[in-house]
């Protein structure tokens, strides 16, 4: 394997009641070992295109003093389930796992929410670490501490929050990351210019292709600006209990067309649909100026990210969010803005207001 070019990491704090930090710059895998101290294991979690990684991070793991644990879980969605999850509990169990030692997650947003939910329940939580892999595992998934595995149901509706040890975004990682997964990625990075810091939406704007180049200084700004966003969140609000529901703009129709595609689709492709219909529900809902609904629709086009979906999904997709992990009893709960960065939340909308939303989705 290539060695990584080290540069200095910028490190972004995470207040609260668990502190941590956010480490983001290039060849940051040597920090590692440093936020395991004292663990004599680490179950290291990782799906199969990442094996090489694993391989690495095992090396570095030894040379500390730390017995790695390689565990290879299904790719993608497929691997957050709870099947998934008791076979790597059977391995902790199995290697003698105690308080002391540490999962870690390698890979992108899946397999960071499966690490943190494994740590989460082993022991009733031990040490957790994720190094991210992908775009949309660094400025999601990977910070915040909300972990969770998917159901029948719907999705993340199982899950704790687990506040990890520290996070490891290493954007060497981008550079071999396909082109659409770091697109797709793209998306959750639109979702924070709009509810709350509008310089990502400029610097997108400005060029979008630099914001497309995982070696760009653009990228690492895009990088570092969202998660700086979502570490104020949540610093404030670990546990969604007002705050943090704002970081789900977007996501009650993304995780309703998961459901519907069974998962094939990615992530960030549905949240750009669903930040599309969350704008034009809020302009419908008289809360936004039509204007800033169609910037939503510009800077995601230019990304070449999808902004529309199936006509005639309406049915289906109403019927997946009245289960979404969001809705109050009976009532639905929306994310909107009511400006650019000033997000709210309208509850118990009328059925005949999300459809004729739907209608700026409907392809």
């Amino acid at each position: 394997m290539t060695e990584l070019t080290v540069t200095g990491p910028t490190r972004i704090d995470v207040t609260g009641d668990a502190p941590y930090q956010v480490l983001v710059g290039r060849g940051l895998l040597g920090e590692l070992p440093g936020l395991l101290a004292g663990a004599a294991q680490a179950a290291l979690l990782y799906a199969e295109p990442l094996k090489a990684h694993a391989e690495h991070l095992a090396g570095l793991l030894e040379e500390a003093g730390i017995r790695p644990l390689p565990i290879e879980v299904p790719d993608a969605e497929d691997g957050k389930s709870i099947g998934v999850a008791a076979g790597c509990w059977d391995a902790l169990g199995a290697n003698n796992f105690t308080r002391t030692d540490a999962v870690i997650g390698l890979g992108g947003g899946a397999v960071t929410d499966l690490a943190g939910f494994v740590a989460s329940a082993w022991l009733r939580g031990v040490r957790w670490v994720p190094v991210s892999t992908s775009l949309l595992g660094m400025v999601d998934a990977a910070v915040g501490g909300k972990t969770g595995v998917n159901t029948a149901a719907g999705k993340n509706l199982v899950g704790a929050f687990h506040p990890p040890a520290g996070v490891l975004c290493d954007l060497a990682m981008l550079d071999t990351l396909p082109h659409a997964d770091l697109v797709a990625g793209l998306a959750e990075v639109v979702k924070c210019g709009f509810i709350a810091d509008p310089a990502i939406l400029d610097l997108i704007e400005a060029d979008p292709a630099a914001a497309q180049d995982p070696a760009s200084a653009q990228v690492r700004e895009l990088v570092e600006r969202a998660i700086r966003v979502k570490a104020h969140v949540v610093s404030n609000d670990l546990r969604e209990s007002g705050l943090r529901e704002i970081l789900n703009y977007g996501h009650t129709l993304a995780h309703a067309i998961e459901k519907a595609e069974h998962y094939r689709w990615r992530h960030g492709h549905a949240v750009s649909v669903g930040l599309i219909y969350a704008s034009a529900l809020s302009v419908r809902a008289g809360r936004l100026a039509p204007e800033i609904a169609a910037r939503h629709r510009a800077v995601l086009t230019s990304l070449g990210l999808p902004v529309s979906y199936e006509a005639d999904a309406w049915p289906a997709l109403l019927a997946a969010m009245r289960v979404d992990k969001k809705a109050r009893g009976s009532k639905l709960r929306f994310v909107v803005l009511d400006d650019l960065g000033a997000p709210s939340i309208l509850a118990g909308p009328a059925d005949e207001l999300l459809e004729s939303a739907y209608a700026e989705v409907a392809g």
